[in-house]
């Protein structure tokens, strides 16, 4: 860890002196890309965060919104990135990256109900991208299975420009009330700083800067000791812990120990309530001998919280901290001056720290930290870097068999069945969920208000290195389209943006094209994006990463039933295709599609459909409305994977494209978002719903025997594929489970 020359003379400047090395280090690390979103924050106004429901928004460990009818409930929202860490320890790096998550959800008050990984790696056909992928999910289950939150949604995609450098974004919803809410803004001078949970060791020393480079070609060796090890069944007692001391009203505020440990979280702390602290280190529970001021300060070992408590309530917060064996020290108090840190130490401690700070008259005790908290927090500077507007993508679509294309598409490991992830991963627990993984979007009963709330995550890598700004409008109105194709309403979102290095001009440039494109269709969804995480500099030996803004989007109905996506054994039923513009114009772009990443073509990126946000909510009503027996999204692969999907053992379709046979292939796997298969038993009541919505097309109707086939329009000619029953799909779609199996 270093502080950079520029960054210490403004240090310099603001003190009046040099920075002891534990000021410099903190400096370094609170002052990183990580924590400062030096590089990205210029670029975040374009978000609108505000909204009728919006209790608490960006700024907070997580943010806090009402639900819709019943302003007493409150759901949390955040989102976390741990992709470096999963890149040198995917096993860890994952597991802490769902610990520190959690951890958000419960400073806010809250309990966590639910989570929602979403997963980047390279080419699935390299060994190390398979390695990295199995380390990932086995510590993401391993440590959401012991904690006993379900994980009900998420994404998995492969690229290969994730070979470098993977990305894991995990998301986590929790339950709380106005009564309950906690934030992390310190609220009273006098009041004590206690500290719960794990013992202090020395893992994870500089993860915030370390979050804030390039991967270098040695960093899953070198970078080793910067990643944390986490203790899910310490996480455990935590949850429970902190649900305890929230019940009895012990807790003033609150804030998770994660990026730049300690120093960062209780900095944060008192910086918002405009306060300060005196901390004395040595107070601090600790499971190393002879740790020093520094790495007591800076150390991100897991399953730590930070607590401001009143003193009259010290007693009963260390007495609950006992019953669950949880650590528990006092380590100082809220203040009106300065963030001051004092250690006082062993001689073997303080020959391992080449401190220079203050000592006190008796030699013993010295000021290792002694800074304004604001200045520490806010006072970094913003970058101004340059940015280049991505290439346009020119027209070269392959000439390929359909049958082979069809074949490749649905087999493809970005659009084959997920089932091998989340099978490993209890999605049950908590007795809430009601739709799981592997639909369009999961359903968890908020029985508090009688509301199911639906959930999707996810981005698209294909869509936006294809089309930064376009990619990132479809992948808004991909998410609010699976949550309204289980009839729900979007309420809110949290994003994670994930980019290369921005000191180059073209990955900027990418990266800015995201955020416009995101927050652009998110507004105009009416959708207050309430929170969000940004990680740059995921740029290794093997370039950058895609252009990549994850969202977990949530949304409300009324009770917890909702359509399947799979067809219901019904042979007087219709499929209705919604809202595809290349149909209806006979004009399909394949930008961005899967179809030409397996055939090395390039194309221009589809039009989002116009009124997305009235067509997000006459989807939400027909999927609610009871002749509707199935509804599922159109999104990666196309209407063929989609189609695929839907059949089954007992349901098949015979379907028949309006389109001529030149356009079969645009029609089978173009990617326009916004569009849904509907079957239902009133076709016309479709029609009218979308009148002057979106288009709707009739593609056939559903058969009791289990196979797919495809005609052109009114051709004699026959079907274009070959016939498909759901045991062959199956086995197309396997891909992932039978290569892991």
């Amino acid at each position: 860890m270093s502080l950079a020359d520029s960054d210490r003379e403004l240090v310099v400047e603001e003190l009046g002196r040099e920075p002891t090395p534990a000021e410099a280090a903190l400096f370094e690390n609170l002052w990183s890309e990580h924590c400062a979103y030096r590089s990205s924050r210029p670029l975040l106004s374009a978000f609108e965060s505000e909204g009728e429901h919006v209790v608490v928004g960006p700024g907070d460990d997580a943010a806090v919104v009402s639900l819709p009818g019943d302003d007493d409930t409150y759901i949390t929202m955040g989102i976390e990135s741990h992709n470096h860490p999963s890149y040198v320890d995917p096993f860890d790096g994952a597991a802490t990256g769902v610990g520190g998550i959690v951890r958000d959800t419960l400073s806010m008050g809250a309990y966590p109900i639910a989570l929602a990984d979403s997963l980047y790696f390279g080419e699935f056909d390299r060994e190390h991208s398979k390695y990295l992928f199995e380390g990932v999910v086995e510590g993401i289950s391993h440590y959401g299975n012991c904690i006993g939150v379900p994980t009900v949604a998420g994404s998995v995609d492969f690229h290969s420009d994730y070979e470098g450098n993977p990305l894991v974004n995990v998301a986590c919803v929790g339950l709380t009330d106005e009564d309950r809410l906690v934030t992390a803004e310190a609220q009273q001078p006098g009041n004590k700083l206690v500290l719960v949970g794990n013992a202090t060791g020395r893992d994870g020393l500089g993860g915030a800067s370390f979050a804030s480079e390039d991967l270098s070609e040695d960093a899953e060796t070198e970078d080793r000791p910067a990643v944390q090890v986490g203790d899910p069944y310490a996480e455990k007692l935590l949850i429970e812990a902190n649900e305890q001391l929230i019940e009895e009203d012990l807790i003033e505020s609150a804030r998770d120990l994660g990026a730049a440990g300690l120093g960062g979280a209780s900095s944060e702390m008192v910086a918002k309530g405009n306060l300060g602290a005196h901390i004395e280190l040595e107070r601090v529970h600790q499971r190393e001998p002879n740790m020093n001021a520094l790495e007591i300060l800076l150390a991100e070992s897991q399953e730590r919280m930070c607590y401001e408590v009143e003193p009259d309530n010290v007693d009963r917060v260390e007495e609950i901290a006992d019953r669950f064996d949880l650590g528990c020290s006092v380590i100082g108090e809220v203040t009106e001056g300065n963030y001051v840190c004092t250690f006082e130490g062993s001689e073997a401690q303080r020959a391992s720290d080449d401190s220079s700070g203050e000592q006190s008259e008796s030699g013993e005790r010295e000021t290792v930290v002694d800074v304004d908290a604001y200045f520490l927090g806010e006072g970094a500077p913003m970058n101004d870097l340059e940015s280049e507007a991505p290439a346009q993508p020119e027209t070269d679509r392959p000439d390929i068999d359909l049958e082979e294309a069809f074949e490749a598409v649905v087999s493809s490991p970005n659009t084959a069945s997920k089932r091998w992830v989340y099978r490993q991963y209890d999605h049950e627990v908590g007795v809430r969920t009601s739709v799981g993984p592997g639909d369009d979007a999961a359903i968890i009963a908020i029985r508090e208000a009688e509301q199911g709330l639906a959930i999707s995550a996810g981005a698209a890598p294909n869509w936006t290195s294809t089309a930064p700004y376009d990619g990132a409008r479809a992948v808004a109105l991909e998410n609010a389209t699976n949550v309204a194709a289980k009839g729900a309403t979007p309420l809110a979102a949290v994003n994670c943006l994930n980019g290369g290095n921005p000191e180059k001009p073209d990955v900027y440039g990418g990266f800015e094209g995201i955020v416009d494109g995101l927050a652009d269709m998110c507004a105009t969804l009416e959708t207050p994006v309430v929170g969000g995480n940004v990680s740059l500099y995921n740029d290794s030996a093997a370039g950058p990463i895609p252009p990549t803004p994850t969202l977990a989007l949530v949304g409300t109905k009324d009770g917890y039933d909702a359509p399947p996506l799979s067809l219901v054994p019904d042979a007087d039923t219709d499929l209705l295709l919604v809202g595809d513009r290349g149909l209806a114009a006979d004009e399909f772009s394949l930008g961005g599609s899967e179809y030409l990443a397996r055939f090395e073509g390039s194309d221009a990126f589809p039009v989002v459909p116009e009124e997305p946000a009235t067509l997000v909510e006459t989807i939400a009503e027909i999927a609610d409305d009871e002749s509707t027996r199935a509804v599922h999204d159109v999104s990666h692969g196309g209407l063929a994977v989609a189609l695929a999907e839907m059949v089954t053992d007992e349901a098949g379709l015979e379907v028949s494209l309006p389109v001529a046979e030149d356009d079969v292939a645009g029609a089978l796997f173009h990617e326009q978002p916004g569009r849904v298969l509907i079957q239902t038993n009133d076709s016309e009541a479709v029609r009218e719903a979308f009148d002057g919505v979106a288009p709707v097309a009739s593609l056939g109707s559903t058969t009791t025997d289990g196979t797919l086939t495809v005609d052109i329009g009114d051709a004699d000619d026959g079907s274009p594929l070959e016939e498909y029953d759901a045991e062959t799909i199956r086995e197309l779609r396997g891909t992932i489970e039978d290569e892991l199996a």
